[in-house]
């Protein structure tokens, strides 16, 4: 009874999450202070924005590209001959990570949004007033909303020739008070974003996500020592390091000492090379510029490519022998000291076959936070170490160990293939970020499907390189990685076509890059000019379209015109350029054949974007009755829609109303429940028969 009790509850809690989801969010309050207590004319100041963040949301932050999707955070001062900026907006203590959804790297924050401003002080009485723009989204339910505040710095002590303080001390806070009615309400995101705040064109998760990140690339550090060790310069050094610890130690126990004074000394060594590289982490904005600057990626692409060269037995990369010599002859020494060099001779004698990858995982850690290159460096010593470590406490289990042989190198050439493929990412980036059309979706597939079918055929022995044995037989292990990387090659094939590949989006070019889509090629032809004499010239057709084939409009006054000139209710859906749960509510939820069926046949679908950027014909502004604000761009006209008449400003925001602009049913946010959105339309349907049912009855009354 008491587990039953608890599921009941639990339905209860998520039936009424979903029916949250809808409400309108408070707009969040801004504590503004400065760094300093008094200031003199010509001084500089620190202004400081600091925002709490609701459990289980996040902000944006504003050092990541406003190209990637989501709203970037922006603050407009306006201008004052008071005061000058110096420097761009600083945010504080935002967390870097890549977004599958928008395919780039995003900057957030969660539980507290820091950002600082430094300003030179010109006049006695500064008048600091910024405009901000930022959005916030949720962990929960993935609702995201925009918003806008208008702050101003009062009450800064500024010193006067003669040291008197002109104004007493005091800290503004922006935003209490607040009615539900509030124009600051109002989202943003809507006007253009500092050309300053510019950077890779590439999710949202927060914190959640920038540890599941964090895991995930120590796992694939920690596997990628266990990698190594079954290369050629490793491998063979398990049996000897093994006999060394066994014949050398009087005692079970000191063997015992020893391997795992051999295993920790190893993580400690990589661990330190980390350390070094954690140092060269300085900040959130070198991370951004390091992820997107043309430099560093070009940089990377080469480094991979000299990797995947060397894995491939073009050449070795090695340390000067001498070096390698003069740690090796300490490791005769009796004490623990020679257990560290031994371990060290270890490290440097592999770097040849772990070089590579210790590179590789340098490229990824560095940027990032400062624990990250080091915590990397340390889980991939521990997959190095552990075997060693494992076969010194039971020696018995090298006898089970196969022989050295040509699998060794067959070990490394897969490697170097994989490195081969990575090095196309970050060509990729500058390739995207500074549009020069060298790497679009297309050609990035067709590099990636032949790599992997020359895979395919080096693990069947069809392909031979330079260090190779002969392959008189495919083992069972080979064939199982050959139909694995065929597979891969086929999966890979219809995205030459226009396939999503979902599973590959954080690796691969955006869809936009394609210029052939066979899951579009009829709406590329003839099917286009029937849409067209079908809907009419539709308004901003160019900006905007509807995927899976849908036909629709982009101006609400068009789509009620056509409404009534059908006779169907309108299907409003409220979405954003950088709504990443609009993106996923149109592909797992929309591409339905129930959905679809109903969208093109039940309704007129209107898609209203809330954050584009587009300035409409000055004939076409209006002054908001629920703001008082001017509205320009097509962006605010339509979030002020949603505001003034459904009163929310989150998206995804579906409703359904009739050519009356009557609404049919209780308006649906963001639900991946395919069966839920299907009676959605359904009851909005059903609503519109009955009220056209009712209007004709009475015509029929009134006539008698």
């Amino acid at each position: 009874m008491i587990n039953l009790s608890k599921f009941i509850v639990f339905v209860l809690l998520v039936f009424f999450s979903y029916n949250a989801i809808a409400q309108k969010k408070q707009k969040p309050t801004w504590q503004l202070s400065t760094n300093k207590t008094e200031v003199k004319i010509g001084e500089e100041i620190e202004l400081i924005f600091i925002s709490k963040i609701e459990k289980d949301w996040y902000m944006y932050s504003s050092d990541f590209s406003d190209k990637v999707g989501p709203t970037v955070a922006f603050f407009d001062f306006k201008p004052d001959p008071s005061y000058k900026l110096i420097g761009k907006i600083k945010p504080i203590g935002s967390h870097k990570h890549f977004d599958s959804v928008f395919e780039g790297d995003v900057s957030t924050f969660d539980g507290k949004a820091e950002f600082r401003q430094t300003v030179k002080i010109l006049n006695v009485m500064p008048k600091i007033k910024v405009a901000l723009e930022f959005q916030e989204c949720s962990q929960v339910t993935g609702m995201c909303v925009l918003f806008e505040d208008e702050l101003e710095f009062k009450n800064i002590k500024v010193l006067t020739s003669a040291g008197h303080k002109q104004m007493d001390e005091g800290t503004a806070v922006a935003g209490n008070n607040i009615q539900p009615s509030d124009s600051s309400n109002l989202a943003s995101g809507l006007a253009t974003k500092h050309p300053e705040d510019s950077g890779k064109a590439n999710s949202g998760s927060v914190s959640g996500g920038n540890q599941s990140s964090m895991l995930r690339f120590l796992l694939f550090a920690f596997f990628g020592g266990l990698i190594a060790v079954i290369t050629p310069c490793v491998f063979p050094m398990l049996p000897m390091t093994v006999t060394f610890f066994t014949k050398r130690s009087e005692t079970r126990i000191l063997a015992l000492k020893r391997a795992f004074g051999f295993g920790i000394s190893i993580i400690g060594i990589y661990g330190s090379l980390g350390l070094i590289f954690a140092f060269f982490d300085l900040g959130a904005g070198f991370g951004n510029a390091l992820a997107t600057h043309w430099i560093p990626n070009m940089l990377f692409f080469v480094i991979f490519v000299v990797f995947s060269a060397s894995f491939l037995g073009m050449f070795e990369i090695t340390l000067p022998h001498r070096f390698v010599n003069s740690v090796d002859s300490k490791s005769s020494m009796s004490s623990f000291m020679g257990v560290f060099f031994m371990a060290f001779t270890l490290v440097l004698v592999s770097f040849s076959c772990t070089g590579p990858i210790v590179g590789s995982l340098l490229i990824e850690a560095v940027g990032g936070k400062f624990m990250k290159p080091l915590l990397g460096m340390a889980s991939f010593g521990a997959g190095l170490a552990l075997p060693f470590t494992l076969f010194a406490v039971f020696p018995s289990w090298i006898h089970n160990l196969p022989k050295s042989g040509g699998w060794l190198n067959s070990v490394k050439v897969v490697l170097g293939f994989l490195e081969l493929a990575l090095a196309f990412k970050f060509l990729s980036i500058p390739d995207q970020t500074y549009h020069w059309g060298l790497l679009d979706r297309h050609v990035y597939l067709a590099i990636w499907i032949v790599i992997f079918f020359m895979m395919g055929l080096y693990l069947l022995g069809k392909l031979k390189l330079s260090h190779d044995s002969d392959v008189p037989h495919v083992g069972v292990p080979r064939l199982m990685m050959a139909i694995i990387t065929f597979s891969f090659v086929l999966y890979l094939l219809p995205g030459i076509f226009g396939a999503p590949l979902k599973a590959l989006s954080g690796y691969l070019p955006p869809m936009e890059s394609i210029s052939y889509n066979i899951n579009n090629s009829n709406t590329a032809s003839g099917d286009n000019l029937k849409k067209e004499s079908k809907l009419g010239d539709v308004r901003f057709n160019n900006l905007f379209h509807l995927d899976h084939g849908l036909e629709g409009f982009f101006d609400y006054k068009q789509a009620v015109a056509y409404s009534k000139k059908v006779n169907k209710p309108i299907f409003i859906d409220f979405t954003g350029h950088g709504c990443v749960n609009c993106r996923e509510m149109e592909a797992n939820v929309w591409s339905d054949p129930e959905v679809l069926k109903r969208l093109q046949n039940d309704y007129v679908i209107l898609a209203l974007y809330v954050d584009d950027k587009t300035e409409l014909p000055e004939n076409e502004w209006y002054t908001s009755s629920y703001d008082n604000k001017e509205k320009k761009t097509i962006g605010k006209q339509n979030l002020d829609l949603e505001l003034s008449k459904y009163n929310a400003n989150a998206q995804p925001y579906y409703v359904l109303i009739d050519s009356n602009e009557k609404t049919l049913a209780e308006p649906k946010a963001y639900d991946l429940s395919i069966q839920n959105f299907v009676d959605f339309l359904d009851s909005g349907k059903k609503a519109f028969v009955q009220i056209n049912q009712a209007k004709e009855i009475s015509a029929i009354a009134d006539s008698r």
